[in-house]
């Protein structure tokens, strides 16, 4: 299978996975088997597939930002570390999910939380934090 085909199957798969984080309350089990391990654990695979057949001949490393330039400037390996942020992402976007279940804070203001992870990992889960952090604060109020 060529890289191209790879990166195509890795990103339906990925987007499988957040479409089913996104109509999570119809059904919440399936989208904790299928977004929050199935799909994460695909990627998982085919990043560990990546990694063995490519990372030894890879130039670069980690040790200067230069070196991660150059070992992203290879396919193969560009290719890894972006099947490793759709993986990543797509777990954090199932434990937003999941969260957010449990403290029951409404899927509606879940959904930005999500968009944003998909699109910017960090981003996301800060944005989803700060809502959990505000629903808390005030519950607290509401308590007091």
């Amino acid at each position: 299978m060529d890289i191209d085909t790879i990166f195509r199957f890795a990103n339906l798969t990925a987007l499988a996975g957040w479409a089913v984080l996104v109509a999570s309350p119809l059904a919440p089990k399936w989208a904790d088997g299928i977004a929050g391990i199935l799909i994460p654990l695909i990627l998982s695979v085919g990043y560990t597939a990546l990694i063995l057949v490519y990372w030894a001949g890879a130039d670069g490393g980690f040790d200067t930002l230069a070196n991660v330039m150059a070992l992203f400037d290879q396919p193969e390996t560009a290719l890894a570390g972006w099947v490793h942020f759709l993986a990543f992402d797509l777990f954090i976007g199932a434990w937003e999910v999941r969260v957010a279940r449990d403290e029951r804070i409404p899927h509606l203001l879940v959904l930005p939380c999500l968009a944003l992870t998909f699109l910017f990992g960090p981003i996301g889960l800060l944005v989803f934090l700060g809502l959990r952090a505000a629903r808390g604060a005030t519950r607290s109020a509401a308590v007091a």
